[in-house]
């Protein structure tokens, strides 16, 4: 496989400037050093609180006639450098830093539904996400239905399983964890002749190999934690949005009808380029406080800098991976779309020029037992409960991640006893495929 120059990424040039990604994942954010100290770096702004300029300010910031800092647990300066620059990468028109991928989800999904409203979702999720969708998000009167990318009328499925009461479609644009792959341009579609929001959680594509904004998608989530840290150290999710769909449509009250809350304002009006956002910070987040810490968002930026240096390297090893399981004897069903045989072939070649999947499954011949000695033989890799790392991990997911799923929803989601889930990191591929070869050579 040939790599592509980040100019041939979807999209081109990314800001008015027509600065590419590499260029913005440095700089946006923060243009120029900070003005207090010069300081090239963003800093670390550890304070709970802010002063304001008279009574008067703070009324017009607290009932947002006008934008500034009021309590941390809103707004911070390292936090919003965070959320213009991730912003700015997606191509959105706000994003929203929280503490972790799972609260992203569920304010997004909060945001939009209520008591008695219901979800449409793949069902090829991160087995977390799979569990609040169908297991934690009905106590609060939210349900989700399920539909099977595997189905080849799945896009049909999804259509009629939409009805009146229905605040969105949830993919993830590469699934978690056997890396299926879904048409985003044709679900978009579906979602906007019903008048609803398509949201994509794009963690394992990262907005560096697959912008879903650009697709007709309306609000991605990812998991910062992930290829964003890039190295295991802190925790935060993260919400974009388009800026474009349109929530004053009769669907959606909470954004087009007066907010008692604050007097009756409506978000659609008072922030009409970006009313998601503005009413999951003002609302859910004021409300129930699943803030980032500066410290946190600090790090994630630092881990935007080398997002695509990262990201590269890792596909390209991933690559020689899926090749080298591929043809050993002792492996089968290799779950990745770069092979011509996975049923996410034709979605990858268009979707992804720069490749992708990082992370992926495949499964180990000896069944469960096979399966978990091959993962408890391997050297380098590291046997953890997280992807993305710039270290190589692995998992056993039928044991730990989708562990809370179902007989029945493990077979929907192609997870058998036998699946080994891997996420492919930067070390030398001499290395591991070493480990991987002597890991197999046990089974």
């Amino acid at each position: 496989m040939t790599f592509k120059n980040s100019e041939n990424i979807p999209g081109g040039p990314r800001n008015k400037e027509g600065r590419r990604f590499e260029t913005i994942q440095l700089h946006a954010g923060q243009e120029s050093p900070d003005p207090a100290t010069g300081a090239r770096a963003v800093p670390i702004y550890l304070t709970t609180s802010y002063v304001f300029d008279s009574c008067d300010d703070a009324a017009d910031i607290f009932m947002l006639r006008k934008p500034g800092n009021i309590y941390g647990r809103l707004t911070n300066d390292t936090q919003s450098a965070f959320e213009k620059r991730i912003t700015a990468l997606e191509g959105g028109s706000d994003a929203l830093l929280v503490a972790s991928g799972a609260a992203a989800i569920m304010y997004t999904v909060q945001n939009l539904a209520s008591a008695g409203d219901n979800i449409v979702s793949a069902t090829t999720l991160y087995g977390g996400t799979h569990n609040y969708f169908a297991n934690t998000m009905p106590h609060c009167g939210i349900t989700a239905k399920f539909v099977d990318p595997a189905d080849k009328n799945y896009l049909k499925k999804f259509d009629e399983s939409i009805d009146g009461k229905t605040k969105c479609v949830f993919v993830e644009t590469i699934g978690n964890p056997n890396a299926n792959l879904i048409d985003i341009d044709a679900l978009s579609e579906v979602a906007h002749r019903h008048g609803i929001p398509l949201v994509v959680d794009n963690t394992f594509a990262t907005p560096y190999l697959f912008r879903p904004l650009e697709h007709g998608a309306d609000i991605v989530v990812e998991s910062a934690t992930k290829f964003i840290g890039g190295h295991g150290t802190v925790l935060g999710g993260v919400v974009i949005e388009s800026g474009k769909f349109d929530y004053a449509n009769g669907k959606f009250p909470g954004f087009s009808e007066p907010d008692p809350s604050y007097n009756g304002l409506k978000f659609v009006s008072v922030a009409p380029e970006a009313p998601f956002c503005a009413r999951m910070r003002a609302i859910l987040l004021r409300d129930t406080g699943a803030c980032i810490s500066p410290v946190n968002a600090f790090v994630l930026l630092q881990g935007l800098e080398t997002l695509s240096l990262r990201v590269e390297r890792q596909v390209e090893n991933t690559v020689k991976v899926v090749e080298f399981l591929n043809s050993h004897p002792k492996t089968e069903n290799v779950n990745h779309p770069m092979l011509p045989d996975n049923p996410g072939h034709g979605l990858y070649n268009r979707y992804f020029p720069n490749g992708a999947g990082s992370i992926f499954t495949f499964d180990v011949k000896g069944g469960r037992e096979g399966a978990k000695k091959f993962a408890d033989s391997l050297k380098l890799f590291s046997l953890l409960a997280n992807v993305a790392d710039v270290k190589s991990l692995v998992i056993h997911p039928a044991g730990t991640t989708h562990s809370q799923l179902s007989e029945k929803e493990l077979t929907e989601q192609g997870i058998k006893g036998s699946t080994i889930r891997l996420s492919v990191g930067c070390e030398h591929i001499d290395d591991i495929i070493a480990d991987l070869k002597q890991a197999l050579d046990k089974v």
